[in-house]
Protein backbone atom coordinates (compact mmCIF):
# COMPACT_ATOMS: atom_id res chain seq x y z
CA UNK A 1 0.00 0.00 0.00
CA UNK A 2 1.02 3.58 -0.91
CA UNK A 3 1.69 6.22 2.02
CA UNK A 4 0.09 9.61 1.95
CA UNK A 5 3.22 11.29 0.91
CA UNK A 6 4.14 8.53 -1.90
CA UNK A 7 0.60 9.30 -3.25
CA UNK A 8 0.82 13.03 -3.37
CA UNK A 9 4.18 12.68 -5.16
CA UNK A 10 2.63 10.20 -8.07
CA UNK A 11 -0.57 12.69 -8.40
CA UNK A 12 2.12 15.88 -8.87
CA UNK A 13 4.32 13.47 -11.56
CA UNK A 14 1.06 12.48 -12.95
CA UNK A 15 -0.73 16.20 -13.51
CA UNK A 16 2.83 17.51 -14.66
CA UNK A 17 2.78 14.96 -17.05
CA UNK A 18 -0.88 15.96 -17.94
CA UNK A 19 0.01 19.76 -18.42
CA UNK A 20 2.67 18.82 -20.94
CA UNK A 21 0.33 17.15 -23.33
CA UNK A 22 -2.18 19.68 -22.88
CA UNK A 23 0.40 22.25 -23.62
CA UNK A 24 1.51 19.86 -26.53
CA UNK A 25 -2.15 19.70 -28.09
CA UNK A 26 -2.73 23.61 -27.47
CA UNK A 27 -5.86 23.54 -25.65
CA UNK A 28 -6.07 26.52 -23.57
CA UNK A 29 -8.97 25.23 -21.42
CA UNK A 30 -7.14 21.76 -20.46
CA UNK A 31 -4.29 23.59 -19.39
CA UNK A 32 -6.38 25.92 -17.39
CA UNK A 33 -7.57 22.90 -15.51
CA UNK A 34 -4.41 21.37 -15.69
CA UNK A 35 -2.47 24.05 -14.45
CA UNK A 36 -4.78 24.42 -11.55
CA UNK A 37 -4.86 20.57 -10.58
CA UNK A 38 -1.52 20.67 -10.39
CA UNK A 39 -1.87 24.01 -8.16
CA UNK A 40 -4.46 21.75 -5.93
CA UNK A 41 -1.70 19.42 -5.57
CA UNK A 42 1.08 21.56 -4.67
CA UNK A 43 -1.10 23.22 -1.73
CA UNK A 44 -1.62 19.68 -0.64
CA UNK A 45 1.60 18.49 -0.34
CA UNK A 46 2.81 21.64 1.21
CA UNK A 47 0.06 21.67 4.17
CA UNK A 48 0.94 18.41 4.85
CA UNK A 49 4.56 18.79 4.94
CA UNK A 50 5.53 16.74 1.87
CA UNK A 51 8.60 17.91 0.35
CA UNK A 52 8.67 18.11 -3.60
CA UNK A 53 10.99 19.17 -5.86
CA UNK A 54 10.40 23.07 -5.43
CA UNK A 55 8.76 23.39 -9.10
CA UNK A 56 5.76 25.28 -9.38
CA UNK A 57 4.25 24.31 -12.62
CA UNK A 58 5.56 21.96 -15.06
Amino acid sequence: MEDFAGSMRRRLREARQALQAAMESGDAYEMQVRSADLEDILRLAAEHGIAVDGERGA
